[in-house]
């Protein structure tokens, strides 16, 4: 039982983790932080689980952080730093989790996304979105750093390092057509049927050998930052020789050639 999420499986081998706290737009309070940590650590050893769609409910993604009323572990700002540093670290697991479950995760955003809510869109494997979706990076304009929860790791390497000092130091807005026209999103679709497309990809991806799968989503990882072409083949080499020695694979090897 969840207060804060909605878990729902649509669809065989299909989770749907959907962040519920509309009247605030789904901000991340203390109790959605300890449940989502603890659902994508569950989610990560669900042998059934093949791919996970994240999305907000009503009408927003995430707003971010609730500043109002997170709950009673956030530090004051004259808190001890260590436990200040404790919290921003707790904030950072949550994408750090999204991007270390081994099963690709469908981000489908359906209106604003901000700050932590940003961050954990980032994480994602598949980003797609509404023509309602918006986004930004809300910790500059709270004179705080713009590069948090992981967002200046993620966001030069899908936007481009020029594009993404321009959103992370000016904090504006930026719409889903920008979005879209800088690599953000893979595809923007109206906001009725969004929830449709990204259960079909999330469909397809569960369709396929589950290992095949997740190699493919460790090396789309590893390899962004490979120091060379010869070190990226490395771990293609293997990862194919792994999987080619499966059970799954010799069946869908033998469908295909029938």
């Amino acid at each position: 039982m969840t207060h804060t999420l909605q878990i729902t499986r649509p669809r065989d081998g299909v989770v749907v983790v959907q962040l519920d706290r509309p009247e605030r737009l789904n901000a991340i309070n203390q109790t959605m932080q300890t449940e989502l940590a603890q659902t994508l650590a569950e989610l990560g050893t669900d042998r059934s689980v093949h791919a996970v769609v994240l999305t907000g409910s009503g009408r927003g993604f995430c707003s971010g952080i609730d500043l109002r009323n997170f709950g009673p572990d956030v530090p004051e700002d004259t808190a001890p730093v260590l436990e200040r540093m404790r919290f921003q670290e707790r904030m950072a697991a949550l994408p750090e989790a999204i991007r270390q479950l081994p099963q690709p995760v469908v981000a489908a955003v359906n209106g604003p996304c901000v700050g932590a809510g940003f961050a954990l869109f980032l994480a994602s494997d598949i980003r797609i979105c509404s023509a309602a979706a918006s986004f930004g990076n809300a910790a500059i304009l709270l004179g705080l750093s713009g590069a948090e929860m992981g967002m200046s790791y993620h966001l030069p390497r899908i936007v481009g390092t020029s594009v993404a000092a321009d959103w992370m130091l000016t904090g504006r807005t930026v719409s889903a057509d920008e979005a879209e026209r800088r690599g953000l999103v893979s595809e923007v679709v109206e906001p009725d049927a969004l929830i449709d497309r990204a259960l079909e990809l999330a469909t397809l991806i569960a369709g396929h050998a589950p290992l095949g799968v997740q190699l493919t989503k460790r090396a789309l990882q590893l390899n962004t930052d490979a120091d060379s072409l010869s070190s990226a083949l490395e771990l293609e080499n293997r990862n194919q020789v792994i999987t080619h020695a499966t059970d799954d694979a010799a069946a869908r090897r033998k469908k295909w050639s029938s």
